[in-house]
Parts: structure tokens; sequence; C-alpha cells
């Protein structure tokens, strides 16, 4: 196995110029960089002995689970060898339109939902309609609908999936008598209690554009229910309009609440937060574990962000879905195919779950009696929701996303009272964009 690691740090969502690349790649215009031309597109030539895989896990934890994966692969693959091309995770985003239009490897990353439609759409990616008639009991019917393109064929192999929620370290909770907020009432009066405390009730970091975009969610779809939110972002409703207002009053009320200047800190440093017992929340993906020493991992726990209109409960869980795609046409197609089914497979998926054990395995087949105590848990949130929801920037358009959500959610984290101008803009942008 041959492994190509330029950079390190992850960033599990969109940077805000990956977006904007891929709205100029949908009018037609390419973007300059990539990662073909940083070195980390297909070299093999067409050998058909090597299959190449480009990784967008360039931190060490999920890193090393994925290498760890694919040794599998080619210790039964029959002669088939992987080379890994690994790409620090916000460029890989940012750089990824021009990557599939160049010389993209085999099998890639990337995220299912509206994300992976988008370049699916674009005739940039591989049709796995037919591995999919192999593979397909493997998934709920709820995964095969999330790798399906506009078209109705599939284009994805769903891998791991994560919840986000209220994340907390039990042994802080015990020790100072802390109880789980049902409502937002008593997630206040519980904020109220830990400020008093001397901790920050919920750790915060906004400097890598992406994590309010998580609170926006879990607001919006509680307030306001599923429908709304996947119809505000599909530009189906008003930005304006004053259910999305009282989303924001709600905020308001929570964001003093929130660890200060987030703007200047990365999730990591939030995560740490939390960890080092600074901090009583964080709502953020269970990937936050990663941050977490392994003999501390048992101490985390969460809980789905509490009630806000009893008309919705918590009947909506934010549980982003990550895995695969193919190259629209592969050096290597067979080889790509059999890796592809490879990874669709319960095996692949607990060998990565035993390096990096904060996420879940997507196969229903998965033996999940290995879970540890918060794997549980987010197999168990995720199965019991009525509605799953990718993350913002996966569900809407990536030009509202790059511009006008990230631009208008730090305005308002800048100034919580220039609500009315931050929606007139995200309203216009939202008219431009979805007309």
């Amino acid at each position: 196995m041959v492994l190509h690691t330029p950079g390190s740090t992850p960033l599990p969502h969109f940077g805000r110029r990956a977006m904007l690349r891929i709205m100029l790649a949908g009018a037609g215009v390419a973007a300059t960089g990539g990662l073909a031309a940083c070195g980390s597109g297909s070299s093999t030539g067409g050998d058909s002995k090597v299959v190449t895989f480009g990784n967008n896990l360039s931190d060490q934890v999920p890193k090393d689970a994925i290498t760890a994966a694919l040794k599998g692969f080619e210790g039964q693959s029959g002669g088939l060898s992987v080379t890994i091309n690994t790409k620090q995770h916000e460029q890989y985003q940012e750089q990824i339109n021009n990557y599939l239009q160049g010389k993209p490897d085999d099998v890639l990353a990337w995220f299912a939902g509206y994300r992976m439609r988008f370049f699916a759409d674009q005739g940039l990616t591989g049709d796995l309609s037919d591995l999919w008639g192999k593979v397909g009991g493997n998934y709920s019917d709820a995964l095969k609908q999330a790798s399906t393109g506009s078209d109705g064929k599939q284009y994805f192999v769903p891998f791991t999936q994560y919840p986000w929620g209220m994340f907390y370290r039990k042994s802080l909770w015990q020790e100072r008598g802390y109880a789980i907020p049902k409502t937002l009432d008593e997630l206040v009066a519980l904020s109220t209690k830990m400020q008093s405390d001397g901790l920050n009730p919920i750790a915060f970091a906004e400097k890598q554009g992406w994590p309010a975009m998580g609170t926006f969610d879990q607001l919006n779809f509680r307030t306001n229910g599923y429908q709304f939110h996947v119809d505000l972002l599909a530009g189906k409703e008003d930005w304006q309009d004053k259910r999305v207002k009282d989303v924001f009053d709600t905020w308001k009320r929570l964001l003093p609440f929130h660890q200060e200047n987030a703007l200047g800190r990365e999730w990591q440093e939030a995560a740490q937060s939390l960890q080092q017992k600074k901090s009583g929340m964080y709502l953020l993906g269970s990937f936050l574990g990663q941050q977490f020493p392994d003999a501390e991992k048992d101490d985390l726990d969460f809980f789905p962000f509490p009630e806000i209109n009893p008309e919705h409960g918590t009947d909506t869980v934010e549980a982003p879905i990550d895995g695969y795609m193919m190259a629209k046409k592969p050096g290597n197609s067979d080889g790509a195919l059999k890796l592809l089914e490879y990874l669709s497979t319960a095996e692949p998926q607990l060998t990565y779950l035993k390096s990096d054990s904060s996420v879940v395995a997507t196969n229903q087949k998965a033996d999940t009696s290995g879970y540890n105590s918060l794997q549980k848990k987010a197999a168990e949130v995720i199965k019991g929701a009525k509605h799953i929801t990718q993350f913002l920037d996966r569900d809407t358009d990536p030009a509202f996303a790059s511009e006008a959500a990230t631009n208008g959610l730090i305005a308002f984290i800048k100034d919580p009272n220039s609500v009315d101008s931050v929606l007139k803009g995200m309203a216009d942008q939202a008219k431009n964009i979805f007309k």
C-alpha cells in the first residue's frame, strides 16, 4: 500500500471557497488549482493491479483508521494494491471540482445527499447502480435514498455516519448534579447554573466557518419542524419569514451562554475545552470524540438538542453520512468497483471503527456488540429519528451555503442585534440563487 499524505487537520464540511468553486462549476467556469495538480490524482495509467484512493481524512486518527480498512482489502483482493492519496480536509473540499474534472483517483471520499447529487448531476462521477444491485441489502432504504442521484441512479457507497447533539462529560455532570434538559427553558436554566459554577456552559468555535450552521439547523428544525427546514434550505421558503426570525431570537437568548471569542477558535480547541472540563456542553458531531484520550472516551455522552416547539419535539436528528464515489472514468474501473463493494461490507467499517470510535457503521448487518457506550447511543438516536438531516452545507445549494449562510451567520455572531439586516441579505441572495 502506498500513501501520499500531505496536510493535516480535517474539517468535516465544505470550506467557503470550496462552494464558490462548485458554484462556478455549475456555471461552466473552471476553478484554478486542484487535487490532481497537487499530486493527488490518479496515477496508475490504467494499471489493472493498482486502485487509487482519494482520501480526505487527514487527521491522524481517521487517517490511520481508513488505512487499516484498506489494508484488509489488499489482503483479499487477489493481487490488487491501493495507493492512498491524502489531502488536507478543507483543501480537498475546496479543490474537488477541479479534481473531478481532471484526473481523479479511481475511488474518492465524499458526502451523501445533496453534495453527492450535485456532482452526479454534472456527470462528474461514476454510476454505481449495478453495484447497488449487489450490495443494496447492506443498507437501509434511507441510506439508499441518500446515495441516489436526481436521475434515480446510485452514485455513492455509505461508509460511516455520526449524529450531532449536545455532548458532555458524565463525570463532570455527576460531580455537579446536572440533569439532562428536556426543553429550551431547562437548557437555559442549566446554562445559567453552569455559568455560576465557573464553566463555559456551551463550548463554541466558528473560526472555520461551518460549526454555527449546525447550531442554526438544530434551532430551526426544533422550532419550525423538518419540512420547513428542508424547504428553507431548498429555497422554497423566505429567509425573512417570521419563523426564521424566531429562530434567531432564540439563538440570541442562548448566545450569552456560548464560549466567548468563537470567531478565533477552531472546533478542536472547543472540543478540548470540553475534554478539560472547562466547558459543560458542546453542540457538535460525535467526531469531537477524536479529541478525547482513549481512557476518557467512555466518559463522553450526549443528548439530542432539547425540545423548543412541542409540535415537533425532538423528532429530527442531524446525522451526516460519509462514504465514497467512483470517478466517471476510473483508471482501473474493475478494481474501483471491487474496492467499493468491499467498503460496503461490515468488515472494513468495523476495522475503521477500531481506530476511530467516534462514528458508527452504515452497514445494517454490522456487529454492534463491540460498540462503546457513545456509539451505542449514536446508533440508537439515529435509528429512533423520524427525520434525518445531513447538515446545512450538505442540504442546500453550494453557492448559498458558501456566501449567504456562512457570511450571514458570522455577521450575526459578531452583532446579534443585526438579525434584520442579516436575514434580508440572506433572503436577497437566496432569491438570486434559487430562481
